[in-house]
C-alpha cells in the first residue's frame, strides 16, 4: 500500500545493476521469464493474479532523493552509477497473462524485454506480487468451489501476514471467487463488498444475549444478522435471535437476515438451527458459518447434510496455511547480440528446474465443439497457429505421450503490459476479473479440479521450441 516500494528488492539486484553498468553491459537486451514449479495444495491448476499491481508499480518506478543518499551510503556503488538512478527511466516490453486466468506450471506467466539493468532488478517485487496474489487467488477458488455455489467471505485481515497481505489478499480472494471480505478498505479501493456484524464481545457487554441482540436489531433493523453460538446455540443464540425477529424485527415490517455459527459442531448445529428457525416461521433467515474452515472441512460439512447457506473463512484462506508459498520463479531466457535472439538456458540435476529457452508466447487451444481448454502450448514469439489444420501436441519431457488435435481455436494468452517502458494495458476492475476467472474456470474439465489426485493439463512445447531446447542441453552436456 506504500507508493515508492523501489527499493523493496533483494539487496544483489542493486549490487548486480552497479557491475552491468560498471561493465558497459546496462542496456543490452535481456528477456526474462516468470513462472512456477508446482501447483499448491497438489490441485491441478493455480489461478493467475496480480497484474495490476505489477502494472503499478512498473508505471511509477523511479528512484527518490531518499533512495539514492541510502545507497551511497553503502560505499559499494560507483557515483556513476547513482547518477544513472537519479534519472532513472523504465523502457521495458512487458507482457502477462491476464488476472483470472487459470494457470498451469512451467509456462510463463509473465516476460519482461528490455536492458538488463532494469529487466534484473524488477525481479523481486514482479515474484513477490504475483506469488502472493496467485496464492491466494487459487486458495479462494477451491474454497469456493467446496462450498457448491454457496458465498464464501473473505475473514481473514486479523491472521493475515501483515496490512498488505490483508489488502491485497482480499482482492486476490474476490478474484478466485469470494462474495465479499471483512476488510473494509477493499472496499473502498476496489470495490469489494465488506461484510459484517458483531463479534462475541458485543453480545458480553449487554445484560444478557437477548438484549444485545435487541440491540443490535434496533439500529440495522434493514441486515440484521446475529452470532448465536456466545453462550449456547441451540439453547439461547437460535431462541433469542428467533424472539429478536418477533420483539422488534416484525414490528417495523422487517426480517431477521440470519445467524452466524463461529463454533462447535457446525454440522450439526445447523441442521438444529434450520428446524428451530423453519419452525418459527423463518425459513429465509440464512445460517453462517466460520471457524477455521477450508475447503475440505467445507466440503465434508456439506457432505453431512449441513444446512449452511453461506461460509465465512478467515486463517486458512488469507494465509494459504496448507500450502503458504506458491513458488514463482523469474530467469534468465534470451539476451540480443546485434540484434539477434540469443537464447539461454540454465542446467540443473533436478530437471523440473532445466529452464526453457528463448523469446516465448503462449497459446490455449479451445475446443470448437464445446469450449473446453484442451491444452496449452509454449512457442517461440513468432510462430503461428493454423487452426484449419490438425495439430500435434506432445509431452515435453515423455515425448511418445502424443496427441492431434483437430477443430480448436488457439487463443494467445499473453497480453502486452508495457511497450519500452509506456503502459499500453487498461487495467480492468476486479468485478470483470472476477467474472473472467468463473468463466476460464468453467472452460476446465472437471477432472482438473478435483482436490485428489486431479488430471495433469497438458503444457506443451512447440515442436520448434522442443527442438531449440534439445539443441542447447546437447550442446552444455
Amino acid at each position: 500500500m506504500r507508493t515508492n516500494l523501489t527499493l523493496l528488492t533483494d539487496f544483489y539486484e542493486i549490487t548486480m545493476a552497479n557491475g552491468y553498468f560498471e561493465r558497459g553491459i546496462g542496456d543490452k537486451t535481456a528477456y526474462f521469464d516468470l513462472y512456477f514449479r508446482n501447483i499448491p495444495d497438489g490441485g491441478g491448476y493455480a489461478i493467475m493474479a496480480g497484474v495490476e499491481q505489477v502494472t503499478r508499480y512498473l508505471r511509477d518506478l523511479r528512484f527518490t532523493k531518499s533512495d539514492i543518499d541510502f545507497l551511497r551510503s553503502k560505499n559499494c556503488f560507483s557515483e556513476r552509477f547513482l547518477r544513472y538512478l537519479e534519472n532513472f527511466k523504465f523502457v521495458c516490453d512487458v507482457w502477462a497473462i491476464a488476472e483470472g486466468t487459470p494457470i498451469f506450471p512451467n509456462e510463463p506467466l509473465l516476460i519482461v524485454r528490455g536492458p538488463v539493468i532494469q529487466a534484473q532488478f524488477i525481479e523481486t517485487m514482479l515474484l513477490l506480487t504475483i506469488n502472493h496474489q496467485s496464492l491466494i487467488a487459487t486458495k479462494a477458488n477451491r474454497i469456493v468451489r467446496a462450498a457448491q455455489g454457496r458465498a464464501v467471505m473473505e475473514f481473514g485481515s486479523r491472521r493475515a501476514q501483515g496490512y498488505d497481505g490483508a489488502f491485497y489478499g482480499a482482492r486476490a480472494a474476490y478474484i478466485g471467487g469470494c462474495a465479499g471480505t471483512s476488510c473494509t478498505v477493499a472496499e473502498k479501493a476496489f470495490g469489494i463488498p465488506a461484510i459484517g456484524t458483531m463479534a462475541h464481545s458485543w453480545v458480553q457487554l449487554f445484560p444478557d444475549e437477548y438484549s444485545a441482540f435487541r440491540a443490535y436489531a434496533s439500529l440495522y433493523p434493514d441486515n440484521c444478522t446475529l452470532l448465536a453460538d456466545t453462550y449456547n446455540v441451540l439453547k439461547s443464540g437460535v431462541p433469542n435471535a428467533i424472539r429478536t425477529h418477533h420483539d422488534v424485527l416484525l414490528p417495523l415490517g422487517k426480517r431477521l437476515k440470519g445467524i452466524r455459527i463461529d463454533s462447535g459442531d457446525i454440522t450439526y448445529l445447523s441442521k438444529r438451527a434450520r428446524q428451530m428457525l423453519d419452525a418459527a416461521g423463518l425459513g429465509d433467515c440464512a445460517i453462517t458459518a466460520s471457524n477455521s474452515l477450508d475447503e475440505y472441512i467445507i466440503r465434508e460439512t456439506i457432505m453431512q447434510g449441513a444446512r449452511i447457506d453461506a461460509f465465512g473463512v478467515g486463517e486458512r484462506l488469507i494465509t494459504s496455511r496448507s500450502e503458504p508459498v506458491f513458488g514463482g520463479v523469474y530467469k534468465l531466457a534470451a539476451v540480443e547480440n546485434d540484434g539477434e535472439i540469443v537464447p539461454k538456458i540454465k542446467l540443473s540435476e533436478n530437471v523440473s528446474k532445466i529452464t526453457t529457452p528463448g523469446f516465448k508466447n503462449l497459446f490455449r487451444l479451445f475446443s470448437a465443439k464445446d469450449g473446453s481448454a484442451l491444452a496449452d502450448v509454449i512457442t517461440l514469439h513468432d510462430e503461428k497457429f493454423d487452426s484449419a489444420k490438425p495439430y500435434r501436441i506432445f509431452h515435453p519431457e515423455y515425448t511418445w505421450n502424443k496427441s492431434v488435435l483437430t477443430d480448436f481455436t488457439a487463443v494467445p494468452l499473453l497480453r502486452r503490459l508495457f511497450d519500452k517502458g509506456r503502459c499500453v494495458y487498461r487495467l480492468p476492475t476486479v468485478q470483470e476479473i472476477q467474472r473472467y476467472c468463473k468463466e476460464q474456470m468453467d472452460c476446465l474439465w472437471d477432472e482438473v479440479k478435483r482436490f485428489e489426485n486431479p488430471h495433469a493439463y497438458y503444457v506443451d512445447l512447440s515442436k520448434d521450441l522442443w527442438e531449440l531446447k534439445q539443441k542447447l542441453l546437447d550442446n552444455y552436456t
